[in-house]
């Protein structure tokens, strides 16, 4: 299978590295946003083909699959145009920075028929698929979901500490993460929801620390702190407070309620949840079947963010 790499940045290297594990799948093409960064990486990783131009790198016949992993605000249009050219296409999260561009490509992927699936990793996450197994065996039941999502964000930059051509935001980027992951584990659509947001950034013109409540309606609950402005460890913890046990997801690890750790080795063939996601993007291809975390399952989502973002507004 021949893959088209869209991107250059931080998180198109975490898919090479995953993609490298995968036998059968070849990265032949990769498009970038800067010349010069998208040149280094097609030598860095001997890749045959780059260039700046999505149209160019999607007219080549070879190609079968697009992975998004571009700015936020081109991933809807991107998504689009590879779909329109024929090819499957996986999106990086978000697959839009609003509701009506991620409609617009569930509508193109209905017409066409072919694969669209978005990097939902924590779907993925040996940590979150372990939690998961359990509750559809019935041996816990969810009473609530404490997720922190802190990063220190206060100038433009990525993950490799680069500047950023574009804003990330708390709330269309960093709370889809839990909306999705707490819909996908309690089975439920978010039936009651709040959010409280704080100053925005003077210079950024974003909101820098975010607080939302929700609630599906079993009543289980999910409470989610956000911020761009935490100087300590990074990341994501997803605590897990259950009927009989308490867990503590940190991306692919996972322990218990007091820190002892949980064997997720057999969970999966991998203990990367990236690789993971693009190993069921592959398959899902190969088997022509829907995948897990296909657009079509990830617009509630996207409209639960809506809802909100427009709890914020009337708040403000």
């Amino acid at each position: 299978m021949k893959i088209l790499m869209v991107g250059e940045g931080a998180f198109t290297r975490k898919h090479l590295d995953a993609i490298a594990c995968i036998e059968g799948v070849e990265v032949s093409s990769l498009c970038g946003g800067v010349a010069d960064d998208t040149r280094k990486l097609a030598l860095e990783r001997a890749i045959p083909h780059w260039t700046t131009n999505l149209d160019e790198a999607l007219s080549r016949p070879e190609i079968d699959a697009a992975i998004i992993a571009s700015p936020t605000p081109l991933h809807a249009a991107q998504a689009i145009r590879c779909l329109e050219a024929g090819k499957h296409v996986q999106i990086e999260i978000p697959m839009a920075d609003n509701l009506a561009e991620a409609e617009a490509v569930v509508a193109k992927q209905q017409k066409s028929g072919l694969v669209a699936m978005v990097g939902q990793t924590r779907r993925f996450n040996p940590s979150h698929q372990w939690i998961h197994q359990q509750i559809r065996a019935g041996a816990l039941t969810i009473q609530q979901m404490d997720v922190q999502t802190h990063f220190l964000r206060r100038t433009n930059t990525n993950a490799l500490g680069q500047p950023r051509s574009w804003t990330d935001h708390l709330l269309w980027h960093h709370a889809c993460h839990t909306v999705d992951l707490f819909q996908y584990q309690t089975g439920e659509n978010i039936s009651q929801l709040y959010a409280l947001q704080g100053p925005k950034h003077p210079k950024l013109g974003i909101a820098m620390d975010m607080s939302v409540g929700m609630k599906v309606p079993s009543g289980a609950l999910c409470t989610l702190s956000l911020s761009f402005n935490n100087d300590g460890p990074l990341g994501s913890s997803f605590r897990y407070i259950c009927d009989r046990a308490t867990y503590i997801a940190r991306y692919d690890n996972l322990v218990d309620g007091r820190e002892k750790p949980i064997d997720v080795s057999r969970v999966d063939v991998s203990a990367n949840g990236i690789e993971l996601q693009d190993r069921e993007f592959f398959s899902a291809i190969r088997e022509g079947r829907e995948p897990n975390a296909s657009v079509t399952q990830v617009i509630s989502t996207m409209r639960v963010l809506r809802r909100l973002e427009q709890f914020l507004e009337a708040s403000s």
